[in-house]
């Protein structure tokens, strides 16, 4: 029995075809496997059928490696729906001061974070308007901020 090198191409195109039904982003690696094996069995025909599928194998585990340990987009890069990671140590300006400690004013940021030019805010301190403030803590839609 000899698989033709257009079954690993058709197998190919299917698996990465496969990947916009179910996204896990790894199943198109198994298809990038199949058309190398495609494309060396349409340069070397008597290349053995147990070879071919060695290749896929190991072409697919490569592929996939390869993504997850060095092509792969970094984590938390712009800390989407991760907040206070992405919050925490930013600094602003009080635009809208507190009368007493623990009272609630408002800091604007310069750029834009999590989506919002300004937040409410507390502080330990009392703040005024201008005060440089550096978020410590969120907690649900309130910043925990400090006088710098």
């Amino acid at each position: 029995m000899q698989l033709e090198w257009w079954y690993w191409i058709i197998a190919g195109f299917c698996l990465i075809g496969l990947e916009l039904i179910v996204p896990s982003f790894t199943i198109i690696w198994f298809g990038m496997g199949a058309l190398v094996v495609g494309v060396l069995v349409l340069v070397w025909s008597g290349f053995p059928v147990a070879g071919q599928i060695l290749l896929w194998s190991v072409a697919s585990i490569v592929f996939t490696l390869m993504w997850f340990k060095y092509l792969r987009p970094e984590k938390n890069r712009t800390h989407a729906g991760m907040s206070k990671e992405g919050i925490v140590g930013e600094t602003g300006i009080i635009i809208r001061g507190t009368d007493d400690s623990y009272g609630k004013g408002t800091v604007r940021f310069r750029i834009s974070v999590l989506g919002a030019d300004e937040w409410s805010c507390y502080s330990e301190q009392i703040l005024q308007v201008g005060d440089s403030v550096r978020v410590v803590d969120i907690e649900g839609q309130m910043l925990k901020v400090v006088k710098i």
